[in-house]
């Protein structure tokens, strides 16, 4: 099925089969968007390649699927996709030994350079709004718990069941049951929690809808959560090609914090910008940009 997907996918993306020197992947969501083209604009500004964006491909599966295919040169993924059966790993939640295995697993199992983070992570985050946050202290995930027990959890409905990183595993290991849980479709748990139809949500923590709804996202001091870090991953064939490329993206590396990656999700979801916009923005705001 993946195969098929990319087949359908790619040729009417690229142009009636001319295909740019360099293509890069981006999944549905915003942020992804929003980097393939930050990777566009650095590449054709700092090299002599030309570059093309393939955006709404379904699943990391299928990104990997279709770099190694040679598909696609250049996409973001997280840390954590290590836990998605790979290659065999080390079970941690490590960050730094995440992002290592991540590195030298996928270059070893697909050819594929795996850059260091572009400086945040796209994860579950517990989330509640600034006002009630301010009023009870809440900065972390332990701060809860002497309220839990009257609290209204608003959460996604597959976490509820999630063995190793769902709601019972969670549970034992803070110490943490909430009073009542309301099960709910993930895009709906951010305008719950905002209209006082629930106390507390967990919630995505780059979602551009955490600042459209004035949310506050509770630190995991636990390390409950596996990290997944974003980082910039191209195959190793077209980095050696295009030394130029390679080195025009590590100005990327450890640019982008959690609140900046919000702030220019934001700007697409809720402003209506298009990621080119914004991608290029940024990049002239931080000085990323020679022309």
């Amino acid at each position: 099925m993946a195969g098929l997907l990319i087949a359908v996918i790619l040729p009417a993306a690229s142009g009636c089969g001319i295909r740019s020197d360099i293509v890069i992947g981006a999944q549905t969501f915003t942020e992804t968007k929003i980097l393939a083209e930050m990777y566009k604009a650095l590449i054709e500004d700092r090299t002599d390649a030309t570059a093309e964006v393939i955006p709404d491909l379904a699943s990391s599966p299928l990104v990997l699927s279709a770099m190694k295919k040679g598909d696609i040169d250049i996409a973001t993924l997280y840390s954590g996709e290590i836990f998605n059966n790979h290659f065999p790993i080390e079970e941690t939640k490590d960050r730094a030994r995440v992002l290592e295995q991540a590195q030298q697993g996928f270059l070893k199992f697909y050819n594929l350079k795996w850059f260091d983070p572009l400086g945040f992570e796209n994860t579950y985050a517990f989330t509640v709004r600034k006002d009630v946050a301010e009023q009870k202290g809440y900065t972390k995930i332990s701060d809860v718990k002497p309220d839990a027990g009257s609290m209204r959890l608003g959460v996604d409905t597959t976490w509820l069941e999630r063995p190793s990183d769902g709601y019972p595993a969670f549970s034992k290991h803070y110490g943490i049951t909430f009073g009542t849980i309301y099960p709910m479709e993930l895009a709906l748990v951010y305008q719950a929690v905002a209209n006082r139809q629930v106390d507390i949500v967990l919630a995505y923590s780059t979602d551009s809808r955490l600042k459209a709804y004035d949310l506050k996202t509770l630190e995991d001091d636990k390390q409950f959560f596996p990290p997944y870090d974003a980082s910039t991953v191209m195959r190793g064939d077209i980095a050696k090609k295009y030394p130029e490329a390679e080195a025009a993206l590590t100005k990327l590396i450890g640019t982008l914090d959690v609140e900046t990656m919000v702030d220019l999700n934001y700007q697409v979801d809720i402003e209506k910008k298009s990621e080119r916009e914004v991608a290029v923005s940024y990049l002239k705001q931080v000085g990323l940009l020679k022309e």
